[in-house]
């Protein structure tokens, strides 16, 4: 692909993280590792491995989501083809469908799926803030509603960490409060201390279940405003987690908000551990984020917008329901060398998109994640030798998000 040149230089260890845990008179070792392997000298971003119990997984990385234990349109075959290390999960929707009970008994979400590589659980805190209107938040947990059936729920901190432990990710998330945009500043303030409690109240969680195979992430809120994301990032760290996510963005406010957020908070998380910006995926925002010290990804946009015709490409995007593109018998991208560029051409797939067959969402989707990842493997290249500004203004100049 357009990226591959960039890839290749020889990479170097530089730091390595093997944590092991104490509180009072217990102590756990976190079987995931972090080491980091080459930094860009003109910036924060750096080029990772995180190593888990099901595989190790190459940062800066993107994560394609698979809410419900699947990435829609796509087998767990089409993910191993295309070289995707980390699936994203989420468990709220698990919880209420099929039910932890099922996937207990399926021997957790790796044998009820069956993928055999990494598997990140949300822990469904964002579900909660979309849903605002059927739940309700105490100090003490939440009650809400189901979107599928009406039925009432009541989940705490504790029940969170509980059923992803079940679930059997290898990176689970502490319960967090997403504040909306615009939100006043008072309200955000109560938000984020109320994050930090519940964060404390899962880490102590974890160390009683002994789960160390399951990596606590804690999640930093505090909106829009740098004091709030300053002091959370500073108490969250002091609690020692074996990873870290920057949460409460792609909510409402701009680009360049999503940038300042992202340029307060990063810095300020523990060095030797990963960090997860949650919820962001244009290519532009994900290089802002990687000059800033961020490790990984995840959005569904890649997935959402193949399903509405909008193809990725190394050119910018391409809406696939042009009628330009009905007698185009190019690829996709000439520069793209997945599975659906190699084979099909644009006309091929303007035929199918507007026959409405379902073969167009799933080689949408197939090129578009096949873009994401190599776009990150690029990225990785260009850090490892030296490059990565120029990639940036490289990229950004050529690539229209």
């Amino acid at each position: 692909m357009v990226f591959a040149d960039l890839c290749g230089a020889v990479s170097f260890v530089i730091s390595c993280g093997r944590w092991r845990y104490t509180r009072g008179d217990c102590g756990m070792e976190c079987e995931m590792t972090f080491e980091i392997e080459a930094r860009d000298p003109e910036s924060g971003a750096r080029v990772g491995r995180i190593t888990t119990p099901h595989g190790a997984i190459e940062t800066p990385a993107f994560m394609p989501v698979g809410t419900q234990g699947s990435v829609k349109a796509l087998s767990q075959d089409d993910l191993h083809a295309i070289g995707a290390a980390i699936v994203l999960s989420n468990a709220y929707h698990l919880y209420l469908r099929p039910g932890i009970d099922i996937i207990k008994q399926a021997g957790g979400l790796h044998a009820f799926m069956n993928w055999d590589r990494a598997l990140l659980t949300d822990s469904g805190g964002f579900q909660l803030f979309s849903l605002a209107e059927l739940n309700k938040v105490t100090a003490e947990g939440v009650t809400f509603q189901s979107h599928i059936d009406g039925s009432r729920h009541y989940l705490t901190p504790e029940d969170v960490v509980d059923i992803q432990i079940a679930i059997g990710a290898d990176i689970i998330m502490c319960l967090d409060e997403c504040t909306p945009y615009p939100v006043a500043r008072e309200a955000a303030a109560e938000s984020m201390a109320m994050t930090v409690a519940w964060a404390e109240r899962c880490s102590r969680r974890w160390f009683e279940c002994e789960a160390g195979r399951h990596a606590l992430f804690g999640i930093v809120q505090g909106s829009v405003f740098e004091d709030l994301r300053t002091e959370c990032a500073a108490r969250l760290a002091e609690m020692d987690f074996p990873g870290y996510a920057i949460g409460g963005v792609s909510v409402g406010e701009t680009r360049e908000q999503m940038v300042e957020v992202v340029a307060w908070t990063a810095p300020r998380l523990p060095e030797d551990k990963p960090r997860h910006l949650m919820g962001v995926g244009p290519p532009g925002d994900i290089l802002e984020a990687v000059a800033r010290g961020v490790d990984l990804f995840d959005c569904v946009m890649p997935t959402r917008n193949a399903r509405n015709g909008s193809l990725f490409t190394s050119q910018g995007k391409l809406n696939i329901r042009n009628e330009r593109f009905r007698r185009d018998f190019t690829p996709v991208d000439p520069a793209c060398t997945c599975p659906v560029c190699r084979t099909y051409t644009r006309a091929y797939l303007s035929h199918l998109y507007r026959s409405g067959e379902i073969l167009a969402l799933r080689l949408n989707t197939l090129h578009n994640l096949y873009f994401m990842l190599e776009f990150a493997a690029a990225v990785r290249g260009a850090i490892r030798a030296g490059r990565f500004i120029e990639f940036k203004r490289s990229f950004l100049e050529a690539c229209v998000n």
